[in-house]
């Protein structure tokens, strides 16, 4: 088992910054690789980064490519989603989950979390 907690949302204007962090814990945790959803109000729960377990692959959705990036910390068992430029249109509940490979689709995920949201203003 695999337990992943998110933490650092809240609100932010447009332009500013945030960090997300997603704490896992859970003796499995080793050779997981680790995605970013987010789900709008109304909308499907959408892919954003994901990054493999050596943090060699990372994938990004075209829609955050240049301002949002990932990174991991395996000794502290610890996921980062640093978000830069945010516009009103990232305003969303963000979820980290695990897998064994860095999807793309959230139903390929094992584990997730319980979300943070984040909320830019215009």
């Amino acid at each position: 088992q695999v337990q992943l907690v998110e933490s650092g949302g809240g609100l932010v204007q447009a332009g500013g910054s945030l960090r997300l962090s997603c704490a896992a814990s859970g003796r499995t945790f080793a050779g997981y690789a680790m995605g970013w959803f987010r789900q709008a109000p109304g909308k499907e729960r959408e892919f954003v980064l994901a990054i493999s377990w050596r943090g060699d692959r990372i994938y990004y959705a075209d829609s955050v490519k240049g301002r949002i990036t990932i990174s991991r910390d395996n000794a502290k068992n610890t996921v980062y989603l640093q978000m830069n430029s945010l516009k009103p249109e990232d305003t969303a509940v963000y979820y980290c989950a695990a897998a064994p490979n860095p999807y793309v689709a959230p139903p390929r995920y094992d584990y997730w979390g319980q979300g943070t949201q984040v909320t830019v203003s215009s």
